[in-house]
């Protein structure tokens, strides 16, 4: 995983939107799909992004693919962000 690709997938409201969905558990494409107005060859391109960017992972269950959150990726994120965070105590005169 590379940071550029993170922060590439992570540009889009859409994969953001897709993210938060998946939050709550694993879903199908088609479930994905039916919280917006976009054909299924959209969303199975906004999935392959946030797939290549290692932001969900799949899993196959009979003739439905689920996909989930991958936490260890964007917890990877935020504290590579937080480093940029800091207290105004620490203002150099």
């Amino acid at each position: 995983m590379g940071y550029a690709e993170t922060l590439k997938a992570l540009s889009d409201p859409v994969r953001r939107e897709i993210l938060v969905m998946l939050k709550s558990g694993k879903m199908t494409a088609g479930e994905i799909g039916r919280h917006f107005n976009m054909t299924g060859a959209t969303i199975s391109y906004h999935l392959s992004q946030l797939k290549k960017a290692d932001l969900v992972f799949e899993t196959k269950f009979k003739n439905f693919i689920f996909y989930e959150l991958n936490t260890s990726v964007l917890e990877e994120i935020m504290l590579w962000l937080s480093q940029f965070g800091g207290s105004n105590a620490e203002v150099k005169k």
